[in-house]
C-alpha cells in the first residue's frame, strides 16, 4: 500500500520554489499540515500565508470571519496578532480592497494564489523579501 500523500511539501510558492510551511503552532492549511496547500485535486484556497495582525484580524471579524475565537469543539484556540496562518485567497484579497490586508509570506505562500491575485501585489506586503 502506497503511503499517503501529505499535501505541501510536494507543492510550489509563489516564487517557483518548493513551498515552505506557514505554521505548526498555530497548526494552519486547509490539510492542517502546517502548509498553505492546495491539494491533490488544487481544490483548497486556503493558499496565503499571512501574518495576523490586530487590525486585520478586527477587521476579518467585522465581515464574518472571526479568526480570534476559540472553537476547542473544533480543536481551534484561535488566532492572536503575530500567529502565522494560512489565509483563503479571497479574503485576502478583500481585506486589500479594503485597507486591511495582513502582511505575508511569499515562500509560504501558494503558487496557485497567482490565479487570483498578482505577484507584484503580494511582494508588496512581503515579510520574507530580502
Amino acid at each position: 500500500m502506497a503511503a499517503p500523500v501529505i499535501p505541501g511539501p510536494d507543492e510550489f510558492n509563489v516564487l517557483g520554489e518548493a513551498l515552505q510551511p506557514c505554521s505548526d503552532d498555530p497548526l494552519t492549511g486547509f490539510f492542517r499540515t502546517g502548509y498553505c496547500a492546495a491539494g491533490p485535486e488544487e481544490a483548497a484556497v486556503h493558499l496565503v500565508c499571512i501574518e495576523a495582525s490586530a487590525a486585520f484580524l478586527a477587521y476579518s471579524a467585522s465581515v464574518g470571519n472571526d479568526l480570534s475565537t476559540p472553537r476547542p469543539e473544533f480543536g481551534f484556540a484561535g488566532i492572536v496578532p503575530g500567529n502565522r496562518w494560512c489565509l483563503v485567497a479571497a479574503r485576502w484579497a478583500q481585506a486589500h480592497a479594503a485597507g486591511k490586508a495582513p502582511r505575508l509570506y511569499l515562500r509560504a505562500t501558494n503558487r496557485k494564489v497567482l490565479d487570483f491575485i498578482p505577484l507584484d501585489l503580494l511582494k508588496a506586503y512581503a515579510l520574507d523579501l530580502n
